[in-house]
């Protein structure tokens, strides 16, 4: 890819720091390298150099590196220039470097490069903006997994398993009028059966993956007046919601990303759910059911000063299958210390009685979806993809048990192997490519 652009980017965060990065890459980096510094570069060295603007001013002083294609991160020269990290040397020092030729690069555009130079596949490199962006330790130990190909690996059995079926099934077709019974001799169940195991399972983790990457979603439900907008200003360490006397005081749905322990959560404040005739309010109730439908985990709450009433067993009933934790509020209004549930938690917004145990229930719930030893970082295009390649896979099996004939299998073969490649990149669209490393910070 030698006739591309030389591309050039900050690497490091803005603000002032001890040291600030410029990457460049491309045909001509070396060459540009060589005209800021004036000085020839030698390949694989650290080396210390001036940073000459076209007056012949020295704009800085610091190191440069020089990596020749296919050996560097984006599999083309690569020339990575170290300086101070004022923000207004790093300015100066791009401005001269795009007089020199290069070109400003587009958010994500190494990483980009990187993937079709075939130095990382599509998941790996979704993998670095994630390990950039980890919320917590675990997110950033998976996330290493996946840049170190372990999710890649994965899916690629997958494939490999997928193309050999499709071979199988596809000689049935190429030699149909032979005397050759391919798929009557064959185990074409068995090995169909045992890949769609496989995926299933690859599914699972990717879906814990994903609860890792993007947090998991917690919302509060509950009559009105029930400590719902307390308990989120408790959990959010300061004033979020705003909290009043008056029922039915949050009309619509407030949302705050925190970290408990270091584990990232969205946790969702909703309208008290009632009867109600009033237009405004109904509609902020339509919205509370619809994020508490979508919620990894929802907290019931429940006035402890009047226990459960009819209409929390009709909000209970309502929530039927969805993972629960009933957390009972304003233990601090209680004379005991008790409540006829064993399996609900006692709390205190104002008090903080009972949060450590809410903290514990909460992010037991985070280790039961996503794992603390997660073999891999997920995003939500991976599960799409891989739910999709599952459902083909099944109905490849259903076409089969219907007919008994493998060579109606093939079309629903065809389409699990795409959406198992849209994954690591072998069948993308340049859409798509726009929309994952337009993402991407600049410089990465």
């Amino acid at each position: 890819m030698s006739d591309r652009d030389t591309i050039a980017a900050i690497a490091t965060p803005p603000g002032v720091g001890g040291i600030g990065v410029i990457r460049l890459s491309g045909p001509k980096a070396l060459q540009i390298g060589e005209a800021l510094t004036r000085s020839r570069l030698e390949i694989g060295r650290i080396q210390l150099r001036d940073f000459i603007d076209a007056e012949g001013r020295v704009l800085d002083q610091g190191l440069a590196l020089c990596f020749v294609a296919p050996h560097s991160f984006t599999g083309e020269d690569v020339v990575e220039l170290q300086g101070h990290g004022g923000p207004v040397l790093q300015e100066m020092l791009l401005a001269r470097l795009l007089e020199l030729g290069c070109r400003l690069a587009r958010p994500g555009e190494f990483s980009e490069r990187a993937f079709l130079n075939g130095k990382l596949d599509l998941a790996q490199a979704e993998a670095i903006a994630d390990l950039i962006e980890s919320g917590s330790q675990a997110a950033a130990r998976a996330a290493m997994k996946s840049l170190q190909g372990v999710f890649s690996e994965r899916i690629q059995r997958l494939v490999e398993a997928v193309i050999d079926l499709r071979a199988f099934v596809e000689a049935a077709l190429d030699f149909a009028e032979e005397e050759i019974d391919f798929l009557g001799e064959s185990d074409l169940l068995d090995r169909l059966e045992r890949l769609i195991e496989d995926t299933r399972g690859v599914l699972e983790e990717a879906e814990r993956g994903r609860l890792l990457n993007e947090g998991l979603r917690i919302a509060i439900a509950g009559r009105p007046n029930a400590g719902k907008s307390s308990l989120l200003n408790r959990l959010a360490g300061y004033d979020a919601a705003i909290v009043t006397e008056i029922a039915g005081t949050t009309r619509d749905v407030i949302r705050e990303h925190i970290a408990l322990r270091g584990i990232p959560l969205h946790v969702i404040d909703t309208a008290g759910l009632r009867q109600s005739d009033d237009p405004v309010e109904q509609e902020g109730i339509r919205r509370a059911w619809k994020e508490i439908e979508q919620a990894d985990a929802v907290l019931m709450l429940i006035d402890a000063t009047t226990g459960i009433t009819d209409e929390d067993r009709a909000i209970l009933e309502r929530l039927g299958d969805l993972p629960v934790i009933r957390v009972y509020s304003k233990a601090d209004l209680l004379e005991s210390d008790s409540i006829p549930d064993e399996e609900g938690l006692l709390i205190s917004s104002r008090s903080g009685e009972g949060m450590e145990a809410l903290i514990d229930r909460i992010l037991g719930q985070q280790s039961a979806r996503s794992g603390e030893d997660s073999a891999f970082l997920a995003r939500a295009r991976h599960v799409d993809a891989l739910q999709r390649a599952l459902a083909a896979l099944q109905q490849a099996r259903a076409v089969y048990a219907d007919t008994a004939s493998g060579e109606l299998m093939a079309e629903d073969l065809r389409q699990a192997q795409q959406a198992l490649s849209e994954i690591t990149g072998e069948f993308t669209t340049e859409d798509l490519l726009g929309r994952i490393f337009g993402s991407f910070c600049i410089g990465k």
